[in-house]
């Protein structure tokens, strides 16, 4: 029987990492390796049977909880049918179904065209490429060719490939490649963090549009679109913001004639406490990229959604070369397709927001201790998503140095203690699965606590 040293020391013989320093990963280092052998529910086993509470939905994505039944079920019926066929030239049940599902659902405002076009890919960033492409190519389309600039905020992130890295926040995960890069033009956060005091989320959300709106009265000429991350800039740091900026941008973008891109790909199917983050706004977005939730973090899937507008600019004859030539492998693979039905099949049969709503109070309740800690300097929630957020001295608004690696003392304790924390720098943060049940509620949270208070022991 294999233990897990045996499967840490083949892992680190062959297997890249990703977002780690790998020399962390080898013995004595600061992040040890763990072998994970099976998973049910929020439960993680190890190959030495020890269990942890997956805090973080593995990146964010399961959100139904591991090897969920009827997400299962319905992979292992398509899987006896169909495993795979290009999409290109081809169709199928289970693609045609989620796509008309994925409409139905998706979000409606008054006055916005409807969301009734999903171009399929395999994952976040590339959604993210699709819908930034596909923007810049609408415009050449309709005889606007220099349209080709992108309007992003900082600290954002949007994806690890070039055109999705591009639109992203200056740091550690673009710097590198800076070079490779067309630059965004860059507008100030609304992330109400740096509201000051007394001032309310909503008065402080709409002074920072005012920046938007400039930019967007100088820029718009050469832009072909806005993207945000709706309500919650997750990698980050967990940054929240009022919904109004959504409603705000959403005229502003039509004023102006330029798109606007909701990346949801994080905070979609329900983790803000809505099934689209857009609803708290009452907005549609011109492209919508989804992902994450999509399967039920079950298998890797991403659609963008688009307005038929959008589709009739690319609907030609042949002879006039105006197509969207962008294509992946395995763009609306069967297996995953159905995956994401299982997962809708969830929503459907269960009030998940209300239940959310519950299950989001209760970890507000359980951590609200760490409101009067020394070295909190913010404790904010977003439907199931709560940062925690350290500091030095938060009187004086000193952070803790990155070289401290504070949040990784967070990580360590939690493993120590049967929970997945996968810290943000100085945000420790909770996301499980919503189907966490009150028992490994109280242990997630009180692990964190208990994790934040060892951290911030000089």
């Amino acid at each position: 029987m294999t233990t897990n040293a045996d499967w840490i020391s083949r892992s680190l013989a062959h297997v890249w990492h990703p977002c780690t320093q790998m020399r962390d990963h080898e013995a004595g280092g600061a992040l040890p390796l763990v072998p994970i052998a099976s998973a049910e529910g929020v439960w993680l086993t190890d190959f030495d049977g020890k269990r942890y509470i997956d805090a973080v939905s593995s990146w964010w994505t399961n959100i139904f909880g591991h090897r969920n039944p009827r997400i299962v079920e319905r992979v292992k019926a398509q899987l006896d049918r169909l495993d795979h066929v290009l999409l290109g030239g081809f169709s199928h049940q289970p693609v045609v179904e989620l796509s008309e599902r994925l409409v139905r659902i998706a979000p409606k405002s008054a006055g916005s065209e409807a969301l009734t076009r999903c171009f399929y890919a395999d994952n976040g960033s590339s959604a993210i490429e699709v819908a930034l492409k596909m923007s810049a190519h609408y415009w050449r389309n309709v005889g606007q060719p220099g349209k080709t600039r992108f309007i992003a905020l900082d600290n954002a992130y949007h994806g690890e490939t070039l055109g999705a890295l591009g639109v992203s926040g200056e740091g550690m995960y673009r710097d590198a490649y800076s070079p490779l890069m067309q630059p965004p033009i860059v507008v100030p956060s609304p992330d109400c963090f740096d509201r000051t005091p007394g001032e309310s989320w909503e008065d402080y959300t709409r002074r920072r549009f005012r920046l938007m709106e400039e930019t967007l009265a100088k820029h718009a000429h050469e832009v072909a679109a806005v993207i945000v991350e709706p309500l919650v800039q997750c990698a980050g740091g967990m940054r929240m913001y009022h919904p109004i900026y959504l409603k705000l941008l959403r005229d502003a973008c039509t004023r102006h004639g330029v798109h606007y891109i909701a990346d949801e790909i994080a905070v979609g199917f329900g983790r803000t406490g809505r099934m689209f983050a857009n609803e708290w706004s009452q907005t549609t977005p011109d492209f919508l990229c989804l992902s994450k939730g999509l399967t039920g973090g079950t298998l890797p899937l991403a659609v963008t959604m688009t307005t038929n507008t959008v589709y009739e600019a690319f609907y030609a004859d042949y002879a006039a070369q105006r197509a969207f030539l962008h294509s992946h492998s395995y763009t609306g693979n069967p297996l995953a397709c159905a995956a994401a039905l299982g997962a809708l099949d969830l929503f459907e049969q269960e009030d998940w927001t209300a239940r959310n709503r519950i299950t989001s109070a209760g970890i507000w309740g359980l951590m609200g201790e760490l409101a009067t800690h020394r070295n909190v300097i913010d404790l904010r929630q977003q439907g199931m998503i709560l940062a925690v957020e350290i500091a030095r001295n938060p009187r004086k608004r000193e952070a803790y140095p990155a070289s401290e690696r504070r949040g990784l003392r967070v990580y360590r304790h939690g493993l120590e203690h049967g929970v997945l924390l996968r810290p943000l720098g100085n945000v420790i943060y909770l996301m499980p699965p919503y189907v966490i049940d009150d028992d490994a509620l109280v242990q997630m949270c009180r692990v964190a606590i208990d994790g934040i208070h060892a951290a911030t022991r000089d």
